[in-house]
């Protein structure tokens, strides 16, 4: 049965040693998400509904008791689906940005200025 993997952007997957194990077991298909997929954050949330309301108060004596009480949870949700809605404005993330950026000058002045681009050499044509 093959397992759909949905992973962030991160040059990890690049490595020769994970594409050569993803290769050989071609049950795991990987998809990658766009960087900065804010989207993602309300699939992440989903998941903490599950852990917090199913997984994490249960007890579980087999492989198969964790799916069954995922899947009753998933038949219950499913019943009375709630969609989860961003809410954030960009005016809200930008004032976010600014305080983050403020704390951090205090903590180490300096460091949110955009880094200079190291010198190299020049190429010779």
């Amino acid at each position: 049965m093959p397992l759909h993997l949905v992973l962030d952007n991160y040059g990890t997957h690049k490595h020769p040693k994970v594409q050569a194990w993803l290769k050989r077991h071609p049950r795991f298909i990987p998809h990658f998400v766009p960087t900065s997929s804010s989207w993602l954050n309300l699939v992440e949330r989903w998941f903490r509904e599950l852990t917090s309301k199913r997984v994490r108060r249960g007890s579980f004596y087999s492989v198969a008791d964790l799916q069954n009480a995922i899947m009753e949870f998933l038949e219950a949700w499913n019943e009375n689906p709630k969609p989860f809605v961003w809410t954030a404005t960009v005016a809200s993330i930008q004032e976010k940005l600014s305080r983050c950026r403020q704390t951090l000058e205090q903590i180490q002045p300096g460091c949110t200025q955009p880094r200079s681009k190291k010198k190299g050499k020049k190429l010779s044509s």
